[in-house]
């Protein structure tokens, strides 16, 4: 079983990577000045999810993979990237919808869609891929354990780590998001400022290099 105090070491070490604004907490804070409290929650547990699919990754060797081929890594980045200037494009034509969508009666497709929207940004983020294939396997001590469970149970701490932040982080820029709901006209211009931030996000994606 793995020490408490290494456990602890690699909390901290995740902390400090996960309070610092990424992808994923922009991207959050973007669909919660877009579209409310609820699509930035349910786009964090969808962000956690793609998340923790990296973890699984990792500790079954894939995450090894990524790492080490350039060409893997690449390709994961840009695909993500891709995603992230279409859905910026898709927010600035439709800014003028916004207010519809409040009251849009079928939230169960909205839902999921705004689930897998995170998962995307999750299972994408250039970010963590690093994080997860490089470091975190540092942490794991197969003196006291199966090396997967340990991974395993790393990831989770991450996560949860994780889902706490960027939850603060969306319900934050929500409530920011009741001011501009007030006016039809700030609220087009909160859905384009979002789309032109995603897609900065997009391209900044894109631009990140792999510190080799």
């Amino acid at each position: 079983m793995m020490s408490i105090d290494r456990i602890l070491t690699f909390a901290a070490m995740a902390f400090l990577l996960i309070v610092v604004p990424g992808p994923s907490v922009l991207f959050v804070v973007g669909r919660a000045l877009a579209h409310g409290r609820r699509a930035a929650l349910t786009t964090v547990v969808g962000n956690t999810v793609g998340s923790y699919v990296l973890v699984v990754a990792v500790a079954f060797g894939i995450g090894t993979i990524i790492e080490r081929s350039v060409l893997a890594f690449t390709l994961l980045k840009l695909v993500g990237a891709a995603y992230l200037i279409y859905l910026g494009v898709m927010a600035i034509r439709h800014r003028g919808a916004i207010g519809t969508a409040l009251d849009d009666a079928d939230a169960s497709r909205g839902t999921l869609r705004t689930f897998w929207d995170g998962f995307a940004v999750g299972v994408a983020n250039p970010k963590t891929i690093v994080f997860f294939a490089a470091v975190l396997p540092q942490f794991v001590d197969r003196v006291h354990g199966n090396a997967v469970a340990q991974i395993l149970v790393l990831g989770l701490v991450f996560n949860l780590i994780a889902i706490a932040s960027d939850s603060v982080w969306g319900v934050a820029a929500a409530g920011a998001r009741a001011w501009f709901a007030r006016s039809p006209r700030r609220l087009a211009l909160v859905g384009g400022v979002g789309g032109f931030t995603m897609i900065g996000l997009g391209v900044t994606v894109a631009a990140t290099g792999r510190n080799d």
